[in-house]
């Protein structure tokens, strides 16, 4: 019997060694139905460094459809090497179990707020091989829907931050409030998915405490982390319990979940035993990572981790685990942005890359040029931002405009400005758009430098058929009470007669009365019409002058069509051949552009009577 125990226990620690080692191509499974309560076998996971270290599982039994039909998690009791002191780890979600030889699953669930011991709810492997044997190659833009949600989570969480306050956008604020909404991947409290630990590096406190109470709702957490790649001699192939990342963010910005691998087989890797963010087929730098130390805490201990080369392409994310290819990093939209300061005299520039994803690259574009904001100009007070964007799309013409921005929400009106084409191009119902670079170059300056229109009036104020030439007065004050006076001489289209309205008005005004179903608020047809749109966006330092007739027309692919006959509007809008029509009962005759010297606001109507004799 002594012999027996001695050659059980040889047996053992040579199935232990072999797992530490490389693996081979196959690796024997045991499903649920096989295990019984009170059965044991080893983890393997990364506690310091990249030493892969077994730690001790105790099978308690098998709960069977507590995450849907046919989705099961065996609970575990865990113990050995730290785990007495640190309870399960956030990081370790993937470590991989073996009981008799076979690999059951991964580590990937937690249970209680609290416990007294490491308990540990396990995925099954079978689950997790199922999951990625018809896998989809990519996600696209209609597959996901609009992001037009309000959210009161996140206007709680914008208004009750300790740190200074960001008024954001209204298109960043919908996008935060889609990326808040967590996947339903736990039953209740007591059983949910290990939170994923995010390293953050380069951004700034405030834009970290924004995206770590988004997080917080979705089963991750911010982590403090680093980058520093590896030794390449003390590197072997990726196994089964090293340490993983999957990067959103990479330069000089960075943000990687974190996690362990569960099993490498034929050159595909098994990750994490529950999702990412279960977003289907994704496109995701798969990297290594070592772990610095193990940060114990009575709620959820953690791994703090720095992240390695990329080694692979993460292309799946399900209910069960991420999954991917060794191989080549995926392609990613490089953000190249230049910052220079006009009244403190200095210039840096910044470069990161950003996933190709329809739900995450606009927010992390927005936030990554946020946080460069944030961190190289002040954060509360006036300022003007003054931004040059062109956006490279494949196979098109380049988004390419500029525009100023001043006041206390220069800061994010800036931020915007770039983020809406990303996301617009990346969620067009139209077709897909591949952006292949974004180049922002932006000027600021810690003074607002803003003017308001005061009055505006024509001369002469009636005209005739035979004269149609007049001049628009202009009188605007600058925030510091300097007067600014303009003429613009105007000349009327024959088309003008009886009594019209001009307007004049600043771009912002003139856009959210939306008198018109102009370029930009028209459904376009064609990606070249949603690059157009964004390239003829108004600037904030012009005034539009805009000639009104009271007469029905029809705008098709932007261009307006005044004094229609009824019958007319009826065969264009009911021809099959036209795309892009929409009937208006007013109409632009023409538009007048007037560049100023500070950004502007205000609006002004002047009615004019054109006499007939």
């Amino acid at each position: 019997m002594k012999l027996l125990r001695i050659l059980t226990c040889v047996f053992v620690a040579l199935f232990v060694l072999s797992v530490l080692s490389p693996l081979p191509a196959a690796v024997n499974q045991m499903s649920v139905d096989e295990l019984r309560p009170g059965m044991t076998g080893f983890g393997v996971t990364v506690f310091e460094g990249i030493k892969r270290e077994t730690f001790g599982v105790e099978i308690l039994g098998v709960l069977k459809n507590v995450m849907g039909p046919k989705r099961d998690v065996i609970i575990a009791r865990l113990s050995d090497g730290p785990l007495k002191r640190t309870g399960v780890i956030q990081g370790m979600s993937g470590s991989p179990v073996y009981i008799d030889e076979k690999l059951i699953g991964a580590i990937s669930y937690s249970l209680g707020s609290f416990p007294k011991e490491p308990i540990a709810g396990i995925t099954p492997i079978a689950e997790m091989l199922s999951a990625d044997a018809n896998r989809k190659e990519q996600r696209t833009a209609a597959q996901l829907e609009d992001f037009s949600l309000s959210s009161s989570k996140l206007k709680a969480l914008i208004t009750n931050r300790s740190s200074p306050p960001i008024a954001l956008s209204q298109v960043a604020s919908n996008q935060i409030a889609e990326v808040s909404v967590a996947p339903i991947i736990a039953s209740s409290d007591l059983l949910r998915p290990i939170a994923t630990p995010v390293i953050m590096t380069g951004f700034a406190p405030t834009i970290k405490d924004l995206w770590s109470s988004v997080f917080n709702t979705a089963h991750f957490t911010t982590s403090v982390g680093g980058v520093q790649p590896l030794p390449e001699n003390s590197l072997s192939p990726i196994q089964a319990g090293d340490a993983i990342g999957a990067a959103l963010i990479r330069g000089d910005l960075t943000m990687v979940g974190t996690g362990t691998v569960t099993l490498v087989e034929n050159g595909r890797v098994y990750a994490f035993g529950h999702p990412f963010y279960n977003l289907g087929p994704i496109n995701f730098p798969m990297t290594r990572a070592s772990v610095t130390t193990l940060l114990p805490s009575l709620a959820l201990s953690s791994k703090i981790t720095s992240i390695g080369d990329v080694i692979g392409t993460l292309d799946q994310d399900r209910a069960t685990g991420i999954f991917g290819s060794l191989g080549n990093g995926p392609s990613m939209i490089p953000v190249n942005l230049s910052f220079n300061s006009t009244d403190r005299g200095f210039s840096e520039t910044f470069s990161f890359e950003i996933i190709r994803d329809p739900l995450f690259s606009p927010l992390l574009s927005y936030t990554g040029i946020l946080s460069t904001f944030l961190s190289w100009s002040r954060q509360m007070g006036n300022a003007t931002y003054s931004i040059n964007v062109e956006i490279d799309v494949a196979g098109n013409k380049n988004v390419a405009f500029s525009n100023i921005f001043s006041g206390e929400r220069a800061l994010t009106e800036a931020a915007d400005a770039v983020v809406s084409p990303v996301n617009k191009l990346l969620n067009n119902r139209i077709e897909s758009a591949t952006i292949d670079g974004i180049g922002i170059r932006i000027d600021s300056n810690e003074r607002a430098q803003i003017a308001f229109l005061d009055r505006a009036w024509i001369d002469p104020p009636i005209l005739s058929t035979g004269s149609r030439r007049a001049t628009v007065n202009i009188l605007a004050k600058t925030n510091e009470g300097t007067e600014i006076f303009e003429q613009v001489p105007i000349t009327l289209p024959l088309s003008a007669i009886g009594t019209l309205n001009l307007i004049i008005s600043d771009a912002n005004t003139l856009s959210d009365r939306k008198l018109l179903p102009e370029l930009l608020h028209q459904e376009q047809t064609t990606l070249t019409g949603v690059i157009q749109a964004f390239n003829k966006t108004r600037r904030n330092d012009c005034l539009y002058i805009q000639l009104i007739a009271n007469e029905p027309g029809m705008l098709v692919n932007g261009t307006t069509m005044p004094s229609l006959p009824p019958s007319v509007l009826e065969i264009i809008k009911s021809s099959k051949n036209t795309t892009g029509a929409d009937r208006i009962q007013k109409a632009i005759l023409k538009e007048w552009e007037v560049q100023m010297s500070f950004p502007i606001t205000g609006t002004r109507n002047i009615p004019i009577v054109i006499e007939t004799p």
